[in-house]
């Protein structure tokens, strides 16, 4: 079963609340402690952003590629947004 980012982040959060009551049991917790616990989670979580960036770009270039080949079904939409000339006025895009 494949995880999802928001599931892994949960799961490592849940991991660093459990050893920092631990340490708060046996009286080991100090600020170093809750520092290196908060880390260790700022760490993790960039790298599941990270992660999930670069699978979300693969996938939507992915996607790209098969559209701009023929393959993919039903094709897109191209929107294109109004700009705003030098007087604030909207001209088309």
């Amino acid at each position: 079963m494949v995880m999802s980012a928001q599931e892994r982040l949960v799961e490592v959060v849940v991991a660093a609340v459990e050893v920092a009551a631990e340490a708060g049991e046996s009286g080991t917790y100090t600020a170093d402690v809750g520092r290196t616990l908060g880390a260790v989670v700022a760490k993790v979580g960039a790298r599941i952003a990270v992660d999930g960036e670069a699978r979300g770009f693969s996938s939507g270039w992915r996607e790209a590629m098969a559209y701009a080949s023929g393959g993919a079904e039903g094709g897109g939409r191209v929107v294109r947004m109004p700009v705003r000339g030098g007087d604030g006025e909207v001209t088309p895009g």
